[in-house]
Formats: C-alpha cells, sequence, structure tokens
C-alpha cells in the first residue's frame, strides 16, 4: 500500500505521477456526497491499476472571484487533505488558482494539465462540471478530449437525502440554522474544527477562564458564537466538555482576526503545541461586544453554567 502523498503545484509533478484516474473540485467538507465520488474514484482506479487522485484549488475558486463574499469554508485545507486521504484517496494534487489557471483555456487545461502532466486514464465528473477560462469546458468536451486522448470519463452518481442533492451549501444553511444533527447527517459526522492550540494572550486565564486557543486563518468558518463543544486532544483525553467561543472577539480585539478559544470543563494541563478537534454540540448565544471586561467575564461565567447544564441533561 502506497503512503498517500500531497502534491503541492504543477511544479512538484514528478514523472512517476504520470497515469492515474482523478476527478476534481473543491470537495468542501468531505461530506457523504463527496464521500461517494471518492468510492467510485477508488473503484476505476483499482481497475486500472493506478492511484486514485484529487485535484483541488487554493484559495477556492469562489474564493478567488468573489474574495470577502465568498461562502465560508467548512473545512481548511490540512483538514480537508487528512479527511481525503481517510477515505481512500491516495494522491491530493492543490492547484494555486490565480490569474494564470483563470485565463488557462478549458482546451488548454485538458491537455497541458490532464493528459501531459497528470496521465489520466480515468475522470470521474459531475455532469454539471464546468472549467477553463469563462467556464468554456463541460462535460461533453472533456468526452470528446477522452476520445482523442485515451482517457474515459464517467458523471458522479449525486447522493440524496430526504431526496434532496447533498451539498456544501446545504449544509452550511443547517449550521447557520444551528441544526447541527442534520448537518451531522449529511456530512457523515459531526461538524468540527480542527488546530494547533498556540500562546494567546492569557486573558482567559485572567477572568478566570483559561483557554486553549487556535487561530482560524484568514477564511470565514461556518459558525459563529459560543457553543456547547466535546473536545478531543491528540494523545490524550477525548470527548472533553468545554465552552468555546468561535469569532473575532469583539471586546478585547476590535473585531479583526478570527480565533477559536476553548474553555476545558473537565480538564487540566498544559495544552501548548497540541492539536485539538472540537466538535460542535450547541448554541449557546452568538458572539457580542461588552462594554467592560467585568461584563464579559460575568456573561461568560453564565455561559459556562448553561454548558454544564446542557451536558447534564444530553449526556
Amino acid at each position: 500500500m502506497t503512503r498517500p502523498e500531497f502534491i503541492h503545484g504543477l511544479h512538484s509533478l514528478l514523472p512517476n505521477h504520470h497515469g492515474c484516474v482523478a476527478t476534481i473540485g473543491s470537495f468542501d467538507g468531505v461530506h457523504r456526497g463527496h464521500q461517494e465520488v471518492i468510492r467510485q474514484l477508488r473503484e476505476h482506479a483499482s481497475a486500472h491499476q493506478v492511484p486514485a487522485l484529487v485535484m483541488v484549488f487554493e484559495p477556492q475558486p469562489s474564493e478567488f472571484f468573489s474574495q470577502e463574499k465568498a461562502p465560508p469554508r467548512l473545512m481548511r485545507l490540512r483538514d480537508k487533505t487528512e479527511a481525503l486521504f481517510a477515505a481512500g484517496v491516495d494522491r491530493v494534487l492543490c492547484l494555486r488558482f490565480n490569474r494564470e489557471l483563470r485565463g488557462l483555456s478549458a482546451q488548454a487545461f485538458i491537455e497541458q494539465v490532464l493528459v501531459a502532466r497528470l496521465g489520466i486514464r480515468h475522470l470521474v465528473i459531475g455532469d454539471d462540471f464546468r472549467f477553463g477560462c469563462d467556464r468554456q469546458g463541460d462535460y461533453s468536451m472533456l468526452a470528446a478530449a477522452g476520445e482523442r486522448f485515451g482517457f474515459s470519463v464517467c458523471d458522479t452518481r449525486t447522493e440524496l437525502d430526504g431526496g434532496q442533492r447533498i451539498s456544501s451549501t446545504r449544509i452550511r444553511a443547517l449550521l447557520e440554522q444551528d441544526a447541527f444533527a442534520e448537518a451531522a447527517r449529511l456530512l457523515g459526522y459531526e461538524y468540527r474544527i480542527r488546530g494547533r492550540v498556540i500562546y494567546g494572550k492569557q486573558l482567559g486565564r485572567t477572568l478566570g477562564f483559561p483557554t486553549a486557543n487556535v487561530h482560524l486563518g484568514r477564511y470565514r468558518t461556518a459558525v459563529q458564537g459560543v457553543y456547547a463543544v466535546a473536545v478531543d486532544i491528540d494523545g490524550g483525553a477525548q470527548n472533553v466538555p468545554a465552552v468555546a467561543n468561535i469569532g473575532v472577539r469583539p471586546t478585547v480585539s476590535g473585531g479583526r482576526e478570527p480565533l477559536l478559544e476553548v474553555h476545558l470543563l473537565e480538564h487540566g494541563g498544559n495544552l501548548y503545541g497540541h492539536w485539538i478537534n472540537v466538535r460542535i454540540k450547541h448554541k449557546l448565544r452568538s458572539e457580542m461586544r461588552f462594554e467592560s471586561l467585568a461584563a464579559l467575564q460575568a456573561q461568560i461565567t453564565l455561559d459556562v453554567e448553561i454548558a454544564k447544564r446542557w451536558f447534564n441533561e444530553n449526556h
């Protein structure tokens, strides 16, 4: 069994990467619909006896075109890659989505990327998939190119839940409505945020509620507010009840960079440098700005009490 491989950019492709079965997309969330695509991908890769490759883009095309108006991510790149590997993908190729790639014609993308660099044997793609400059490429173009260059193409089978297509957009809408159980059903797992604990300003400790802090990068998250959560600590305790604030901390930072702050209810010890997996359970309230640290402290005390009560009632 080959070790899963992350390939960053076309310049990182080597001769031994030539020959694969591939699919292309954002794969945000790696939900049940994506997992069905990957199952098909693995089937065809096994039949052709070549690796299964998923091509993704960074930033995601919607982020390149819409900037701040783009939908929030369900997953950051690291988590997406790990989820794809866990689902059985052999290689993840991440292409930088920039002006050069955006300007590449659909025909050039097929010939230069899919054929010359990847040597694809088979492509698994949605029948509504569009690609290339001004989205001129489509399924029929790929099928025609396949006949010319010697690769086959098949369309993905749509995965439904309740008669509706499972999609990242649908899951985001459920998370916005705090419908976490329904979102988990479509994802195939509880919605979670994962990251490495960093050193903060120690404000939580000063207020009597020490927190483990995780930077969320420049991308918006699909959830914002204060939540009852369960935390898994890499190499340590699992399912630890906690209270998490996900947002920009308007009281203490003026609403700038997003941060995940987690106050564990039943666990001590130094978590700096550890990876934590934070599973969203129940929303306590929206994020808000307080007039003073004393008011913030009083609200956190109340949040903790409400969270403890919720965990007791939902144990």
